[in-house]
Protein backbone atom coordinates (compact mmCIF):
# COMPACT_ATOMS: atom_id res chain seq x y z
CA UNK A 1 0.00 0.00 0.00
CA UNK A 2 2.57 2.17 0.77
CA UNK A 3 4.11 1.60 -2.48
CA UNK A 4 1.30 2.38 -4.20
CA UNK A 5 0.59 6.21 -2.49
CA UNK A 6 4.48 6.99 -2.97
CA UNK A 7 4.27 7.85 -6.79
CA UNK A 8 0.77 9.35 -6.69
CA UNK A 9 1.98 12.08 -4.60
CA UNK A 10 5.14 12.66 -6.10
CA UNK A 11 4.47 13.09 -9.56
CA UNK A 12 2.45 16.13 -9.75
CA UNK A 13 5.09 18.25 -7.71
CA UNK A 14 7.50 18.12 -10.71
CA UNK A 15 5.98 19.80 -13.75
CA UNK A 16 5.36 22.74 -11.32
CA UNK A 17 8.60 23.76 -10.77
CA UNK A 18 9.52 23.54 -14.21
CA UNK A 19 7.10 25.33 -15.29
CA UNK A 20 8.22 28.61 -12.68
CA UNK A 21 12.12 28.23 -13.88
CA UNK A 22 10.52 28.38 -17.74
CA UNK A 23 8.42 31.38 -17.14
CA UNK A 24 11.54 33.20 -15.23
CA UNK A 25 13.42 32.36 -18.40
CA UNK A 26 11.16 33.55 -20.50
CA UNK A 27 10.63 37.04 -18.62
CA UNK A 28 14.43 37.79 -17.87
CA UNK A 29 14.28 37.51 -22.06
CA UNK A 30 11.75 39.98 -22.10
CA UNK A 31 12.93 42.23 -19.55
CA UNK A 32 16.39 42.30 -21.44
CA UNK A 33 14.75 42.86 -24.05
CA UNK A 34 12.27 45.59 -23.18
CA UNK A 35 15.79 47.25 -21.86
CA UNK A 36 17.52 46.65 -25.02
CA UNK A 37 14.51 48.27 -26.82
CA UNK A 38 14.45 51.37 -24.38
CA UNK A 39 18.32 51.69 -24.66
CA UNK A 40 18.26 52.01 -28.31
CA UNK A 41 15.18 54.27 -28.43
CA UNK A 42 17.54 56.34 -25.99
CA UNK A 43 20.23 56.08 -28.32
CA UNK A 44 18.57 56.55 -31.17
CA UNK A 45 17.15 59.43 -29.70
CA UNK A 46 20.04 61.08 -28.43
CA UNK A 47 21.60 60.44 -31.73
CA UNK A 48 18.86 61.77 -33.77
CA UNK A 49 18.70 65.26 -31.38
CA UNK A 50 22.94 65.13 -32.03
CA UNK A 51 21.96 65.07 -36.16
CA UNK A 52 19.85 68.09 -35.80
CA UNK A 53 21.82 69.97 -33.39
CA UNK A 54 24.07 69.61 -36.11
CA UNK A 55 21.99 70.10 -39.17
CA UNK A 56 20.16 73.53 -36.54
CA UNK A 57 24.27 74.42 -36.57
CA UNK A 58 25.05 73.95 -40.13
CA UNK A 59 21.69 75.87 -41.29
CA UNK A 60 23.00 78.62 -38.46
CA UNK A 61 26.15 79.04 -40.24
CA UNK A 62 24.64 78.75 -44.07
CA UNK A 63 21.93 81.30 -42.82
CA UNK A 64 25.29 83.50 -41.23
CA UNK A 65 26.83 82.87 -44.46
CA UNK A 66 23.75 84.08 -46.51
CA UNK A 67 23.26 87.03 -44.66
CA UNK A 68 27.20 88.22 -44.88
CA UNK A 69 26.95 87.34 -48.43
CA UNK A 70 23.96 89.59 -48.87
CA UNK A 71 25.38 92.34 -46.67
CA UNK A 72 28.32 92.53 -49.14
CA UNK A 73 26.13 92.53 -51.97
CA UNK A 74 23.95 95.24 -50.74
CA UNK A 75 27.14 97.21 -49.47
CA UNK A 76 28.15 96.98 -53.34
CA UNK A 77 24.74 98.14 -54.38
CA UNK A 78 25.20 100.87 -52.17
CA UNK A 79 28.92 101.63 -53.34
CA UNK A 80 27.78 101.26 -57.28
CA UNK A 81 24.87 103.96 -56.35
CA UNK A 82 27.01 105.96 -54.90
CA UNK A 83 28.94 106.73 -57.86
CA UNK A 84 26.50 106.96 -60.25
CA UNK A 85 24.70 109.48 -57.94
CA UNK A 86 27.56 111.64 -57.43
CA UNK A 87 29.89 110.89 -60.72
CA UNK A 88 27.38 112.27 -63.75
CA UNK A 89 30.41 111.71 -66.26
CA UNK A 90 30.68 108.06 -65.25
CA UNK A 91 26.83 107.42 -66.51
CA UNK A 92 27.88 106.95 -69.89
CA UNK A 93 30.49 104.07 -68.81
CA UNK A 94 28.01 103.02 -66.82
CA UNK A 95 25.94 102.65 -69.24
CA UNK A 96 28.30 101.03 -71.55
CA UNK A 97 28.41 98.38 -68.80
CA UNK A 98 25.17 98.01 -67.46
CA UNK A 99 24.41 95.25 -69.43
CA UNK A 100 26.99 92.96 -67.47
CA UNK A 101 26.28 94.80 -64.41
CA UNK A 102 22.60 93.98 -64.58
CA UNK A 103 23.51 90.20 -65.41
CA UNK A 104 25.66 89.71 -62.55
CA UNK A 105 22.80 91.55 -60.35
CA UNK A 106 20.21 89.42 -61.76
CA UNK A 107 22.71 85.64 -61.04
CA UNK A 108 23.35 87.39 -57.52
CA UNK A 109 19.98 87.56 -56.96
CA UNK A 110 18.82 83.96 -58.30
CA UNK A 111 21.82 82.40 -55.65
CA UNK A 112 20.23 84.10 -53.02
CA UNK A 113 17.05 83.75 -53.31
CA UNK A 114 17.40 79.82 -53.55
CA UNK A 115 17.56 77.74 -49.98
CA UNK A 116 19.97 75.74 -51.72
CA UNK A 117 21.83 78.17 -53.71
CA UNK A 118 25.32 78.14 -53.98
CA UNK A 119 26.90 80.68 -51.97
CA UNK A 120 30.52 80.33 -53.27
CA UNK A 121 28.83 80.79 -56.60
CA UNK A 122 27.24 84.19 -55.43
CA UNK A 123 30.07 84.91 -53.46
CA UNK A 124 32.17 84.80 -56.41
CA UNK A 125 29.55 86.83 -58.48
CA UNK A 126 30.25 89.34 -56.10
CA UNK A 127 33.51 89.56 -55.61
CA UNK A 128 33.34 89.87 -59.79
CA UNK A 129 30.73 92.88 -59.39
CA UNK A 130 32.62 94.64 -57.13
CA UNK A 131 35.54 94.42 -59.32
CA UNK A 132 33.48 96.30 -61.76
CA UNK A 133 32.69 98.73 -59.61
CA UNK A 134 36.37 99.03 -58.39
CA UNK A 135 37.19 99.75 -61.72
CA UNK A 136 34.84 102.67 -61.97
CA UNK A 137 36.31 103.75 -58.53
CA UNK A 138 39.50 103.93 -60.71
CA UNK A 139 37.73 105.84 -63.16
CA UNK A 140 36.38 108.17 -60.69
CA UNK A 141 39.89 109.06 -59.35
CA UNK A 142 41.26 109.63 -63.01
CA UNK A 143 37.99 112.22 -63.69
CA UNK A 144 38.87 113.84 -60.46
CA UNK A 145 42.41 114.28 -61.47
CA UNK A 146 41.87 115.59 -64.25
CA UNK A 147 38.98 117.51 -63.28
CA UNK A 148 41.56 119.30 -61.07
CA UNK A 149 44.04 119.88 -63.53
CA UNK A 150 41.23 121.30 -65.73
CA UNK A 151 40.15 123.41 -62.38
CA UNK A 152 43.77 124.72 -62.16
CA UNK A 153 43.82 124.88 -65.72
CA UNK A 154 40.68 127.13 -65.85
CA UNK A 155 41.95 128.93 -63.12
CA UNK A 156 45.23 129.61 -64.74
CA UNK A 157 43.68 130.73 -68.31
CA UNK A 158 41.21 132.81 -66.18
CA UNK A 159 44.12 134.90 -64.53
CA UNK A 160 45.06 135.16 -67.68
CA UNK A 161 42.10 136.46 -69.35
CA UNK A 162 41.41 138.69 -66.91
CA UNK A 163 45.83 140.16 -67.24
CA UNK A 164 45.11 139.86 -71.08
CA UNK A 165 42.34 141.54 -70.79
CA UNK A 166 43.42 144.29 -68.43
CA UNK A 167 46.42 144.23 -71.39
CA UNK A 168 43.83 145.04 -73.83
CA UNK A 169 42.32 147.24 -72.15
CA UNK A 170 45.37 149.42 -71.13
CA UNK A 171 46.12 148.63 -74.47
CA UNK A 172 42.89 150.14 -76.13
CA UNK A 173 43.08 153.15 -74.13
CA UNK A 174 46.76 153.84 -74.92
CA UNK A 175 45.77 152.81 -78.91
CA UNK A 176 42.57 155.42 -78.44
CA UNK A 177 45.11 157.69 -76.79
CA UNK A 178 47.18 157.26 -79.85
CA UNK A 179 45.01 157.55 -82.02
CA UNK A 180 43.64 160.89 -80.76
CA UNK A 181 46.85 162.00 -80.57
CA UNK A 182 47.48 160.86 -84.31
CA UNK A 183 44.29 162.37 -85.25
CA UNK A 184 45.28 165.66 -83.54
CA UNK A 185 48.70 165.71 -85.38
CA UNK A 186 46.97 164.73 -88.38
CA UNK A 187 44.84 167.82 -88.33
CA UNK A 188 47.19 170.20 -86.54
CA UNK A 189 50.08 169.00 -89.32
CA UNK A 190 47.03 168.94 -92.59
CA UNK A 191 46.94 172.84 -91.15
CA UNK A 192 47.95 174.84 -94.49
CA UNK A 193 50.42 177.65 -94.20
CA UNK A 194 50.44 181.13 -95.82
CA UNK A 195 53.36 183.00 -96.78
CA UNK A 196 54.15 185.97 -99.16
CA UNK A 197 51.16 187.66 -98.03
CA UNK A 198 50.45 191.16 -99.88
CA UNK A 199 47.74 193.59 -99.28
CA UNK A 200 47.76 196.17 -102.70
CA UNK A 201 45.46 199.28 -102.62
CA UNK A 202 44.13 199.75 -106.15
CA UNK A 203 42.76 202.96 -107.42
CA UNK A 204 40.58 202.39 -111.09
CA UNK A 205 40.62 205.25 -113.28
CA UNK A 206 37.17 206.16 -115.44
CA UNK A 207 39.09 203.95 -118.49
CA UNK A 208 39.07 200.58 -116.08
CA UNK A 209 42.54 200.56 -115.95
CA UNK A 210 44.08 199.86 -112.11
CA UNK A 211 46.69 201.97 -110.31
CA UNK A 212 48.11 200.87 -106.56
CA UNK A 213 48.01 203.54 -104.24
CA UNK A 214 48.88 204.11 -100.78
CA UNK A 215 46.16 206.79 -100.16
CA UNK A 216 42.86 205.94 -98.49
CA UNK A 217 40.85 208.36 -100.90
CA UNK A 218 42.02 207.24 -103.65
CA UNK A 219 41.79 203.31 -102.71
CA UNK A 220 38.64 201.62 -104.74
CA UNK A 221 39.61 198.20 -103.51
CA UNK A 222 41.85 195.86 -101.43
CA UNK A 223 44.09 192.83 -103.74
CA UNK A 224 44.53 190.45 -101.23
CA UNK A 225 47.31 187.82 -102.63
CA UNK A 226 48.90 185.02 -100.43
CA UNK A 227 50.94 181.43 -101.32
CA UNK A 228 49.46 178.34 -99.63
CA UNK A 229 52.88 176.60 -98.59
CA UNK A 230 53.59 172.57 -99.50
CA UNK A 231 52.00 170.43 -97.26
CA UNK A 232 52.45 166.57 -97.65
CA UNK A 233 50.21 165.88 -94.93
CA UNK A 234 47.31 167.73 -96.17
CA UNK A 235 44.94 165.89 -99.16
CA UNK A 236 44.24 167.05 -102.48
CA UNK A 237 40.87 169.15 -102.42
CA UNK A 238 38.83 172.34 -102.13
CA UNK A 239 40.11 174.37 -98.99
CA UNK A 240 38.12 176.89 -97.05
CA UNK A 241 39.95 180.11 -96.28
CA UNK A 242 38.51 182.40 -93.81
CA UNK A 243 40.12 185.88 -94.55
CA UNK A 244 39.33 188.89 -91.46
CA UNK A 245 40.29 192.21 -91.83
CA UNK A 246 40.74 194.79 -89.39
CA UNK A 247 39.97 198.52 -89.77
CA UNK A 248 42.54 201.14 -88.69
CA UNK A 249 39.42 201.83 -86.17
CA UNK A 250 39.85 197.95 -84.23
CA UNK A 251 37.01 197.12 -86.11
CA UNK A 252 36.62 193.76 -88.15
CA UNK A 253 35.13 194.61 -91.31
CA UNK A 254 31.64 192.72 -91.90
CA UNK A 255 29.12 192.91 -94.86
CA UNK A 256 26.66 190.02 -94.34
CA UNK A 257 25.63 191.41 -98.35
CA UNK A 258 29.19 190.82 -99.24
CA UNK A 259 29.73 187.00 -97.79
CA UNK A 260 30.75 188.27 -94.28
CA UNK A 261 29.76 186.18 -91.34
CA UNK A 262 31.91 184.31 -88.15
CA UNK A 263 33.57 180.91 -87.66
CA UNK A 264 34.79 179.43 -84.90
CA UNK A 265 38.19 179.34 -84.17
CA UNK A 266 40.55 176.78 -82.10
CA UNK A 267 42.24 179.05 -79.50
CA UNK A 268 40.26 182.06 -79.50
CA UNK A 269 36.27 180.92 -80.32
CA UNK A 270 34.18 182.10 -82.21
CA UNK A 271 35.49 185.11 -85.05
CA UNK A 272 33.85 187.62 -87.42
CA UNK A 273 35.60 187.10 -91.07
CA UNK A 274 35.76 189.27 -93.62
CA UNK A 275 35.53 187.34 -96.77
CA UNK A 276 35.11 183.36 -97.15
CA UNK A 277 37.45 182.00 -99.71
CA UNK A 278 37.38 178.09 -101.39
CA UNK A 279 40.43 176.88 -103.34
CA UNK A 280 41.54 174.50 -104.94
CA UNK A 281 44.42 172.44 -103.02
CA UNK A 282 46.99 169.97 -104.86
CA UNK A 283 48.73 167.93 -102.11
CA UNK A 284 52.76 168.98 -101.62
CA UNK A 285 52.38 172.04 -104.05
CA UNK A 286 52.52 175.28 -103.53
CA UNK A 287 49.38 176.88 -104.33
CA UNK A 288 48.78 180.70 -105.19
CA UNK A 289 45.99 182.59 -104.06
CA UNK A 290 44.40 185.87 -104.82
CA UNK A 291 40.95 188.11 -104.62
CA UNK A 292 39.68 191.47 -103.92
CA UNK A 293 38.03 192.81 -101.51
CA UNK A 294 35.87 195.98 -102.29
CA UNK A 295 33.78 197.75 -99.97
CA UNK A 296 30.61 200.74 -100.39
CA UNK A 297 32.26 203.61 -98.96
CA UNK A 298 35.73 205.06 -98.37
CA UNK A 299 38.69 203.13 -96.87
CA UNK A 300 39.95 205.05 -93.43
CA UNK A 301 43.46 206.08 -93.42
CA UNK A 302 45.49 204.03 -91.01
CA UNK A 303 46.51 200.49 -90.71
CA UNK A 304 44.50 197.40 -91.88
CA UNK A 305 45.28 194.49 -90.83
CA UNK A 306 44.25 191.21 -92.33
CA UNK A 307 44.53 187.67 -90.87
CA UNK A 308 44.02 184.32 -92.82
CA UNK A 309 42.14 181.51 -90.88
CA UNK A 310 42.63 177.65 -92.04
CA UNK A 311 40.88 174.16 -89.98
CA UNK A 312 40.20 176.65 -87.10
CA UNK A 313 43.85 177.91 -87.31
CA UNK A 314 45.52 181.23 -88.25
CA UNK A 315 47.47 180.11 -90.97
CA UNK A 316 49.27 183.99 -91.71
CA UNK A 317 48.56 187.62 -91.29
CA UNK A 318 50.10 190.77 -92.70
CA UNK A 319 49.13 194.70 -92.64
CA UNK A 320 48.58 197.46 -95.00
CA UNK A 321 48.99 201.24 -94.08
CA UNK A 322 46.84 203.77 -95.94
CA UNK A 323 48.11 206.88 -95.80
CA UNK A 324 45.83 210.44 -95.72
CA UNK A 325 47.21 211.86 -98.67
CA UNK A 326 47.64 215.68 -99.88
CA UNK A 327 46.73 217.93 -102.45
CA UNK A 328 49.01 216.36 -105.33
CA UNK A 329 48.52 213.17 -104.07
Amino acid sequence: MSYENNPSTNSPQQPQSGQKDSRKVIYGALIVLLLGTWGYIIYDKSKSKEEFTQLQTQFSNVDSARTAIQGEYDDALRRMDSLTGSNTKLQGSLAERQTEIEKLKSQIKSELRQKNGDLSKAKSLINELNGKINDLLAEVERLKGENQQLTASNQQLTVERDTLSSQKQVLSQNLATSETEKEHLNDVGSTLHASNINITAIDIKGSGKEKATTTAKRADLLRISFDLDENRIASTGSKELFVCITGPDGKAISIPAYGSGSFQTREDGEKVYTNKVNVQYEQGKRTPVSFDWKQDGRYQTGDYKIEIYQNGFKIGQGTKNLKKGGWFS
